[in-house]
């Protein structure tokens, strides 16, 4: 997803509201012709942390556990919910993510409440898959079970490494031990979760990849989520970069890794996900296949389609300014209709994250624009080696897979 950063407010005054539409605006004749709606997500965000990771950007914020104002929050997301049903009345909601922050500091009660509270105003497959995001330094002995008892279906957790002084080195609250007692209890207590595990830490090598990944694969996790350490702006790291292994060294991590998820049996299915069949993520599926999500809490994004538009909203992000409009009827710091000619884009920065690519029939489902569109992006690409394609379906090549980046962008200045 792109961020978008809501409109600076002048100095000195808080940020304003954008004006809470009448769903008929969002009806009203358009330049796209969307045949069908894609199938649509909640995502929920929490988002509080017991402390910030100097390589973190996401919308989290420091606070102690006792501290956490549970009830007034809930209370501000489930009136956040209440507004926003008229946008998606009658439509089904497949998955639901629970991300933060560090969502795992909720008590099993919250949760459960958050959840009823959901069931009570949406429709929900009768498989709706529920993630909840935990991290190993909030973990408690039958915690994640009560996670469980609430509703919950899969488990994300944030290990990020085994090894006690990389987690020192992007300062992690957890240890080894509490990794490796939050992982045991994660797969008895589910049938399907997910371990992050972080690569191209300060002072790894590629040794020590190995040895992390032997550690997280001893638990036969069905999804293992694999992220690059970078540099983002506006974190400690940035203002203070560590010393991280050199690039090359960095490709043979991911090398060894998609080697030893390949022999445990989990396929790479996008650029930064394994998981065993049956296991892939149906939320961030929907994600990359350019599908609908509304997303509640402070910071949150969402992307809604409609016959003749596709709308991106997103929510405050301070926490206390979050709770107090959502509190008043109206969360949104602003809104915009994505224009015709950005849509290739946004459609190419998710579909070609997955091994598999897209449909060609869902890009033009999903966008509402012809397929001529995005030609002579895909022939650029073609020719330069980056996909493969035949008359239903485009896929990332290898060498795509490698250098997603410069494949995306080509299609930035595509006219739609």
């Amino acid at each position: 997803m792109i961020p978008i950063a809501p409109n600076p407010a002048p100095s000195g005054s808080a940020p304003s509201p954008v004006v809470r539409q009448d769903v008929q605006h969002y009806m009203r004749p358009g330049t796209l012709q969307l045949a069908a709606l894609p199938p649509l997500s909640l995502y929920v965000h929490l988002p509080w942390c017991l402390k910030k990771c100097p390589y973190c950007d996401f919308n989290s914020h420091e606070m102690a556990r006792d501290a956490l104002p549970e009830a007034r929050y809930l209370d501000a997301v489930v009136a956040d919910l209440e507004a926003s049903l008229a946008l998606i009345w009658g439509r089904t909601v497949q998955s639901i993510f629970i991300g933060g922050g560090t969502p795992s500091l909720f008590s099993p009660a919250a949760i459960d409440r958050l959840l009823g509270d959901i069931r009570a105003r949406l429709k929900l497959t009768p498989d709706c898959e529920i993630t909840l995001e935990a991290n190993p330094g909030t973990f408690e002995k039958d915690r994640f079970r009560a996670y469980r008892s609430a509703g919950v279906t899969r488990l994300s957790i944030g290990v990020q490494s085994f090894n006690d002084l990389h987690l020192q080195a992007i300062g992690r609250v957890h240890d080894r031990a509490q990794a490796l007692a939050a992982v045991e209890e994660a797969a008895t207590a589910f049938d399907t979760f997910n371990l992050d595990i972080m690569y191209a830490l300060p002072g790894q090598t590629l040794a020590d990849v190995g040895q992390d990944m032997a550690t997280a694969l001893q638990f036969n996790p069905p999804h293992i989520s694999i992220y690059h350490l970078t540099i983002e702006p506006n974190t400690y790291f940035a203002k203070y970069p560590p010393s991280i292994p050199h690039e090359d060294v960095a490709y043979a991590m991911l090398d060894r890794i998609t080697e030893l998820t390949h022999s445990a049996g989990l396929g790479r299915y996008e650029v930064s996900a394994y998981a065993r069949d049956a296991h892939r993520c149906r939320h961030n599926l929907n994600y990359w296949q350019f599908g609908d999500y509304l997303g509640i809490g402070a910071g949150a994004h969402s992307k809604l389609s409609f016959a003749h538009r596709v709308v991106r909203q997103v929510r405050f992000r301070e926490p206390r300014l979050y709770m107090d409009h959502a509190l008043a009827g109206n969360a949104l710091a602003q809104e915009e209709e994505v224009s015709r000619s950005e849509l290739p884009f946004e459609f190419m920065l998710n579909a070609l994250r997955l091994r598999h690519g897209f449909g060609l029939r869902d890009y033009t489902e999903r966008t509402g624009l012809a397929l001529t569109s995005i030609e002579p992006a895909l022939l650029v690409a073609e020719q330069k080696g980056l996909i493969e394609r035949d008359f239903s379906r485009v896929r990332p090549t290898e060498r795509g897979f490698d250098f997603l980046s410069d494949l995306q962008e080509l299609f930035l200045s595509n006219p739609a």
